[in-house]
């Protein structure tokens, strides 16, 4: 039967995504926010990305029956009768850990228990549930609706079925799963993007070439359909600061720690398309200025 009913924890731009997919291919869905203001921007981002899907034709169900899906919520008192949690916070692993105790408490034995988090091991997150077993990684990739590839990641103690069900889960929503075998802070594809962003973060710091000439020259050589900065500014540059923290305080490895401009940035609040600064700056609609 797979998955029927799916709980998210946050409601931002990866909540809402993990949402919308769910919701296409037929979960009900409880998006949790304890923010109202977050919740009613994300359905109404969630009803304009389905209704370009179906203008596309690339949704055969109607726009309104998806919606209705996905029920919002800023209650967590009660107990959430899921299949599966998915925890979508910001990357902070004391506000991780506290969702996942919370999500241990109101969650049946039986419910798995997910993180979508990019950087921090899983096994930190299941070791304060009562269920490590039934805990793993689903690390999305933005924008959910676009990516196809979702890492699966096992904690040391994710039992294997566990791990098959999280599969199982990807390939349901219409997306492919990338294994993760071993609970490496970064997982798999953030350890192979991170060395790049941060050399690109370099050249920028270091008058070398521009963001925007960095930007275009991996579009037109690399084959990529956004660049390094314009994928940041997506993403939000506070998010990857928050991984790249999370890598380097777990490794120790002076690689993974934040370059200079980006802890800048963040600290003066370009953060990226919702900030209408980044890396670029943006109109209100979100465009490029």
């Amino acid at each position: 039967m797979g998955i029927q009913k799916v709980l998210i924890i946050g409601a931002g731009l990866m909540g809402s995504g993990i949402a919308q997919v769910c919701a296409q291919a037929g979960i009900q869905v409880e998006l949790h926010d304890v923010s109202k203001k977050a919740l009613d921007r994300a359905l109404k981002g969630i009803d304009w990305s389905v209704g370009k899907f179906v203008e596309k034709g690339k949704l055969t169900e109607d726009r309104e029956s998806i919606i209705n899906r996905i029920k919002p919520t800023a209650d967590l008192s009660y107990e959430s009768k899921v299949d599966l949690a998915i925890e979508a916070v910001y990357e902070n692993i004391e506000l991780k850990r506290d969702t996942f105790q919370k999500l241990d408490q109101i969650c049946p034995p039986e419910t798995l228990i997910a993180s979508n988090t990019s950087a921090i091991p899983i096994t930190e997150l299941a070791a304060v549930t009562k269920r490590p077993e039934k805990v793993l990684g689903l690390h999305f990739f933005s924008p959910v609706p676009m990516m196809q590839a979702v890492e699966v990641i096992k904690g040391v103690a994710t039992h294997d079925d566990t791990a098959a069900a999280g599969k199982a889960f990807v390939l349901q929503i219409g997306k492919e799963p990338i294994m993760v075998n071993r609970d490496v802070a970064g997982f798999v594809i953030n350890r192979i993007n991170f060395p790049s962003a941060i050399e690109a973060m370099n050249l920028v710091e270091q008058g070398v070439a521009s963001v925007e000439d960095i930007d275009k020259g991996l579009r037109l050589a690399s084959g990529r359909r956004m660049g390094i900065f314009e994928t940041g500014d997506m993403v939000g540059l506070d998010v990857t600061y928050g991984a790249m923290k999370a890598m380097h305080e777990e490794t120790g490895d002076p690689r993974w720690y934040p370059p200079l401009l980006l802890r800048r940035k963040v600290k003066a609040g370009h953060l990226g398309r919702k900030a209408g600064k980044g890396w670029y700056e943006y109109n209100a609609d979100g465009s490029k200025k």
